[in-house]
């Protein structure tokens, strides 16, 4: 079951409401971004990260569940991967995958324990 994913873990800092919008997203040994869309939904919650020239000004799309701790007063979000697992992350595409739920089983699959992503976490 990925629904775990898209949820924020307890010990991120994240309170529900708190707008994301324009936090810069590190991952392990960089920046990856900045929060361009972002959900608190329940079983739902995620980042969708504006990546500028990193890879050529498309977006990534992270699970809640991949955000190890949010600094509110550096307006910096912190997530438990590589800029490497991050890129290599299933392609999205905000028109049709928000949506998708193939895509979202897809992309939760991919960050969850025994997916590419979570083999690192293991």
């Amino acid at each position: 079951m990925t629904k775990h994913i898209w949820s924020y873990k307890s010990t991120t800092g994240h309170l529900a409401g708190t707008d994301l919008t324009g936090y810069k997203v590190e991952a392990t040994n960089g920046s990856i971004g900045k929060v361009d869309k972002h959900s608190d939904e329940v079983d739902d919650a995620y980042l969708v990260v504006d990546t500028g020239p990193w890879i050529f000004g498309k977006e990534v799309l992270l699970p809640a569940g991949t955000v190890v701790r949010i600094d509110v007063d550096e307006r910096t979000i912190f997530v438990d991967g590589s800029k490497e697992q991050i890129k290599d992350a299933p392609e999205f595409h905000r028109d049709t995958h928000l949506d998708d739920p193939a895509y979202r089983h897809e992309l939760g699959a991919y960050y969850l324990p025994g997916g590419p992503f979570g083999n690192r976490l293991v």
